[in-house]
């Protein structure tokens, strides 16, 4: 249980003061915002009457949108740092209100664009120079030419932005508020109550019993709500295909691709290339089993811990200096402004009650990025702080090499900069100790995470494909097909030396990446990206390190394969994915060895 946020010194929270100096400077940058929405109308059909009106269009429309982040990330880091302070949340909700006018009179803009051609905006940057830096976003819209709509068409498809948001939207209060899953047992017969919160905890307890009863009482909870999961699910995959096809595009997938310049093949070499190696997995459920002391290893023992007497806490003090030695291979440059961080106060620590669960950063180009997470001095505590701040360092140097419009970059590339800060976190961790235990655990916490990555999210990636492609082929898919599906992908991916518990087929409804449009193949390819430049930096490999930080800094100035290519990764053939295979042999190898020296 936590404390009231007052309760917590000002050294654990982020400073919002360095977004608005007070309350009364907010609400005049928020009049001021509303205010110059009004002036988009004047620039309706006169966007490209020359190369002057254009450039003084998209000078407003820049200055307006990086002032219009500022207050959105205002409004929102301190609703979610408390989320029962009903003032933030009538901020929120004010600066969440002008989003969607801006979105709403905004609509006519790329359709407007659009009309023209290339052509007529290369002659322009060429009558005035200033237009050329707005290069890069200008040939992301004409990207979209064939697949943009008329301004009447657009409209209406602005206008039905809500009711194609409805199925994740529902999916959520579902879920995160009406469902119940009772109650479970754990140490000393004391009850805790089964939801989403305490599902993990749970999995990772070392009692078995307590394991398998949060496990089944789960998902058998949510196999009560199948028709309606099921339901919500296909209204969402429906929606993704039809609008893919509004927009002529052959395939959701290929909408979803295409806005990153990701070659369809990625997408599929990521999922044969797993599924060509899953042996090392069912090498790992061996020896966890055999850690463990079971005949069998179920799917709800793989998050328990294989050794039971290594604990360690990591105090919030000695954080900084733990990961100053981590991320030393990135050299002095990183590690100055990295512990800006901590120094300007860009992140928020606090366990306090009503902070939003979880953990994230998000960025203000007007400002500096801004990170959330309750710390609470265990390993992934730690090693979120990690994740957080490679997300923190991604988008300061990309705010500090680019302009606003070029600032941003894909999730394609997001995941790299995080998962690379929580590998090498790790490994320095592991060459730290002589401690048999401690290495045990933190080897087996590379594993999971791997485990997690490259294996699950690779399912999730194919389950996703499978049922949109369904769909398109005009096949009705009931809950019992999606429970089969999924069901058949676990003893699939999963491999041998493992029991596929029948109540695993279930799962797909707890997943809400489910409605984010084939989102989660990304965070495998960012994890076998982020496992090369990892090991290339502690093998201090010839500019491995100038390289990275040059990829950290490109934002959105190259596509995401490209952008990847300058950190020393080419994710558009299979080699990285061979590679992180190769990794986690090693692995798997390492903690069999010390697995031996213990049973000797």
């Amino acid at each position: 249980m936590g404390k009231p946020r007052k309760s917590y010194s000002s050294d654990l929270k982020w400073n919002v003061l360095d977004l608005y100096k007070s309350e009364e400077l907010f609400n005049k940058a928020l009049t001021t915002l509303e205010n110059n929405l009004k002036e988009y109308a004047n620039f309706k059909d006169h966007i490209l009457d020359s190369a002057e009106s254009l450039l003084k269009f998209l000078q407003f429309d820049t200055k307006f949108s990086a002032d219009l982040e500022q207050a959105y990330i205002y409004g929102h880091i301190q609703n979610d740092e408390d989320t029962t302070n009903v003032e933030a949340q009538k901020r929120f909700g004010a600066v969440q209100n002008l989003y969607a006018k801006y979105v709403s009179q905004t609509s006519f803009v790329t359709p407007e664009i659009l009309k023209s051609n290339y052509a007529t905006i290369e002659k322009f940057m060429e009558e005035e120079p200033k237009l050329v830096e707005f290069k890069n976003s200008l040939k992301e819209i004409f990207k979209y030419q064939k697949h943009t709509l008329s301004i009447k068409e657009e409209a209406i498809l602005s206008s039905l932005v809500k009711t194609f948001s409805e199925p994740e939207d529902i999916y959520s209060l579902l879920t995160d508020a009406d469902m119940q899953f009772g109650t479970i047992k754990y140490a000393d017969n004391k009850t805790i109550t089964l939801d989403e919160k305490t599902y993990r905890a749970l999995l990772y307890s070392p009692n078995r019993r307590v394991r398998k009863n949060a496990f089944q009482g789960l998902l058998t909870t949510y196999g009560k709500f199948k028709n309606t999961y099921a339901s919500l699910l296909m209204s969402e995959v429906t929606n993704n295909n039809n609008v893919a096809k509004i927009r002529n595009y052959p395939s959701a997938k290929a909408a979803s691709l295409y806005k990153d310049d990701i070659p369809l093949e990625v997408y599929d070499n990521l999922i044969a290339t797993v599924k060509e190696h899953i042996a090392p997995l069912s090498k790992f459920w061996l020896l966890k089993k055999k850690c463990l002391g079971l005949k069998e290893l179920h799917i709800y023992d793989t998050y328990a811990s294989i050794t039971k007497e290594f604990t360690h806490k990591y105090k919030l003090e000695d954080a900084q200096s733990i990961l100053n030695k981590a991320l030393s291979v990135l050299g002095d440059t990183y590690l100055n402004d990295f512990n800006k961080a901590f120094k300007e106060h860009w992140i928020d620590f606090c366990p306090n009650d009503g902070k939003r669960n979880g953990a994230y950063c998000t960025a203000c180009y007007n400002v500096h990025p801004y990170v959330l997470l309750s710390y609470d001095e265990t390993l992934n505590s730690l090693s979120t702080l990690a994740h957080e701040m490679g997300h923190a360092m991604h988008y300061y140097y990309a705010i500090q090499n680019q302009k606003y419009q070029d600032y941003g970059y894909s999730i394609f590339v997001a995941e790299v900069a995080s998962q690379v800060n929580q590998i090498l976190l790790n490994k320095y961790l592991i060459s730290q100790t002589n401690n048999v235990e401690e290495k045990k655990f933190l080897i087996d916490d590379l594993i999971q995470d791997f485990k997690s990555t490259l294996y699950r999210q690779t399912m999730f990636a194919e389950f996703e494909s499978i049922i949109h492609e369904k769909e398109q082929n005009g096949e009705t898919l009931t809950h019992q097909e999606l429970c089969n599906i999924y069901y058949n992908l676990n003893k699939e991916y999963y491999g041998q030396n493992i029991v596929i518990d029948e109540e695993i087929k279930y799962e797909w409804e707890r997943i809400p990446h489910f409605y984010m449009n084939y989102y989660v193949y990304q965070y495998a390819t960012a994890y076998a990206a982020a496992i090369k430049i990892a090991m290339d930096l502690l093998n201090h490999k010839e500019h491995a390190q100038e390289n990275y930080l040059r990829f950290l800094s490109l934002g959105s100035t190259l596509s995401p394969i490209e952008s990847l290519k300058v950190a020393g990764v080419d994710m558009s053939k299979k080699e990285p994915i061979e590679e992180a295979f190769v990794y986690f042999n090693d692995l798997v190898e390492e903690l069999t060895s010390l697995y031996s020296k213990k049973v000797k």
